[in-house]
């Protein structure tokens, strides 16, 4: 199951926050044997975040993973998520971070896979 969570300081609107869905549920197939299916996700905007100093818009994104993926399928998340994100909320490509998480262990329906 993958997990996105996204925190920015810019607004996300319900279409933003529509398109990002959509959008970020196509580019989770990069990483093989990741689907939409088993997607979840959570946005957080408006946040009071800062970086080098500055509150210009910047988004920090966390993808974690059950399991792991290779270096090229984490380049290729990566390229399409900034794409994604700087198309949507208009953040600079240098402003945008993301941090990937592999976890043996998740827990889900009263289990663990």
């Amino acid at each position: 199951m993958p997990f996105i969570r996204t925190d920015t300081n810019v607004t996300i609107s319900d279409a933003a926050c529509k398109s990002l869905k959509e959008q970020m549920g196509r580019a989770i197939a990069l990483i093989p044997g990741k689907s939409e299916s088993w997607l979840m996700l959570e946005f957080n905007g408006d946040k009071a975040m800062y970086f080098a100093g500055s509150d210009a818009p910047l988004v920090m994104a966390e993808v974690t993973i059950f399991g792991g993926a290779s270096d090229a399928a984490y380049d290729a998340l990566t390229a399409k998520l900034t794409k994604i994100f700087s198309e949507t909320l208009s953040v600079d490509p240098g402003r945008i971070y993301i941090k990937y998480a592999e976890t043996g262990h998740w827990g889900w329906n009263g289990g663990n896979f």
